[in-house]
């Protein structure tokens, strides 16, 4: 689930700002800022089943009109490649549970 920061702190939430639970799910990551996760499932979040991403502005140097168009739209294209790779990573360790961590791994650590 992504939550807000104050029902990260807590472990819960009745009204998240994302919610599934189909197993294949995606969420983009459509802006700068901070994006709070924690499993929907009772006990996880509070046996550290809780992530924070932090979405940085992308940067560049100054430059000319012309060139500057060109690198943000560049910049727009790798951050949404990013993001898209960061979350498919984190789904693909989400999908596999805590074997290395812990000796009963969970299929469904994280429920977002």
């Amino acid at each position: 689930m992504v939550v807000t920061k104050d029902e990260y702190e807590k472990c819960h939430s009745a009204h998240p700002i994302f919610f599934s639970n189909n197993g294949v799910t995606v969420f983009t990551l459509d802006r700068p800022g901070l994006f709070y996760f924690i499993s929907g499932v009772s006990g996880h979040c509070e046996r550290g089943q809780k992530m924070i991403i932090k979405v940085l502005e992308p940067a560049s140097p100054p430059q000319s009109a012309d060139q500057n168009e060109q690198k943000n739209d560049a910049a727009v294209a790798m951050a949404a490649i990013t993001s898209a790779t960061l979350m498919s990573c984190i789904m693909s360790f989400v999908g596999h549970g805590y074997s290395d961590l812990d000796p009963n791994p969970v299929s469904d650590m994280l429920m977002i």
